[in-house]
């Protein structure tokens, strides 16, 4: 019997098994895919989130915080406008291909039961027959197998077999794809870069610091666009102009990555008694930046929350509502202010324009409106 089954080895499922592993729990981490892979994603952490992060790597793979480039600050392209802003505490950027390895690898040390390239058949919850048993167990079935579990936490992802119906029903609105490739750029600006455009945007910041041997330092290009306006990177780049300029210095450095749908929904962090964390409670919109730093502070809440459980202190369902009301505290305010600012920027020119220029010049407002974003 497993304390906790955790579905998803991403970094959300990673540090809620790291957390109740260090707690001497018994953990069982599934992934269906196999490590090293690459994923769409800004690959953007922020400094709140770099503690935390330190907390869960294991000391040999420390090093990704302290080698990764530093983002001081960020610039965004919106209509024909620009705003500088500055990031404090400074970011830091790691490639997902090394930190979901540096994670999954930590959970390892910490304990952790964790299985790749398995992909999980079935969830059973076997209820209470009498009063002297009176805990619900979970049982998830791998390839014909059973592993029974105190309590479940669903990490996989915004698309699964456990997606709720409310979440599949937003999927039939709006399609938005993801595509992500690394290139390197002579001489990228030590920032991360947003270019605005109907239907879309792309980010640009550099994911090392040190240069090639031709001289090109590695930059990660992240971008979230309507399907009806572009599949491709290349047709995301004559989107905007400035983009379009900058990207004809780039020499690709590997294959692009692409994921869809992108389903942007209002939290769901639990239901009935499963906790969900990462992009699997809710997808935040990624140029906020944050979305590593939800997934690692999500999957840290939910493995907190279950301790009184474990400990015999509580049961699971006053545990996972715990976690809901603590998730809707802390963490739900970001996803209201991202839609808010993705509302802006998408404003008409003709506004845009002047909300861009106050914002220009007024430092103190535009570190706030990141600050609503953190």
């Amino acid at each position: 019997m497993y304390d906790l089954a955790v579905i998803g080895g991403g970094p959300a499922g990673c540090a809620a098994a790291i957390m109740a592993a260090r707690s001497l729990r018994r953990v069982l981490l599934l992934e269906r895919g196999r490590f090293p892979r690459h994923k769409v994603c800004g690959e953007f952490i922020s400094g709140e989130a770099t503690g935390l992060l330190e907390q869960l790597l294991a000391p040999p793979y420390r090093y990704l915080i302290e080698d990764a480039p530093r983002i001081c600050r960020a610039r965004i392209f919106a209509g024909h406008s620009t705003v500088d802003v500055e990031i404090e505490p400074s970011a830091i950027s790691i490639p997902r291909i090394d930190l979901d390895r540096a994670l999954w690898h930590s959970a390892i040390q910490a304990g952790v039961d964790a299985r790749e390239h398995l992909a999980v058949e079935a969830i059973n919850v076997e209820r209470p027959r009498s009063a002297s048993r009176a805990a619900t167990t979970y049982s998830v079935t791998i390839a014909g197998q059973s592993f029974p579990a105190r309590a479940l936490l669903h990490a996989g992802g915004r698309w699964s077999f456990l997606t709720s119906h409310v979440v599949r029903v937003h999927a039939r609105k709006k399609r938005w794809i993801g595509l992500k490739a690394h290139f390197l750029e002579p001489r990228p600006s030590a920032s991360v870069d947003l270019y605005f455009f109907p239907g879309g945007y792309c980010g640009v910041q550099p994911v090392s610091s040190t240069k090639q041997e031709d001289g090109g330092t590695l930059v990660n290009v992240c971008a979230m666009v309507d399907a009806q306006v572009a599949r491709s990177l290349t047709e995301i780049f004559d989107c905007h102009a400035q983009l379009s300029s900058r990207s004809r210095n780039w020499q690709p450095a590997g294959s692009p990555v692409s994921t869809a749908p992108l389903l942007f929904h209002p939290p769901e962090p639990v239901r009935g008694c499963l906790l969900q964390a990462g992009d699997a409670a809710t997808f935040v919109d990624p140029f906020i930046g944050d979305g590593i730093s939800l997934a690692l502070r999500s999957g840290s809440l939910a493995a907190d929350c279950l301790q009184a459980f474990f400990a015999g202190h509580a049961t699971l369902a006053q545990a996972a509502e715990n976690y809901r009301t603590r998730y809707h505290q802390t963490l739900s305010p970001i996803f209201r202010a991202s839609s808010r600012l993705r509302t802006m920027l998408n404003w008409p020119d003709l506004v845009l324009s002047p909300a861009m220029f106050l914002l220009a010049k007024s430092p103190g407002l535009t570190r706030r409106l990141v600050a609503m974003t953190r």
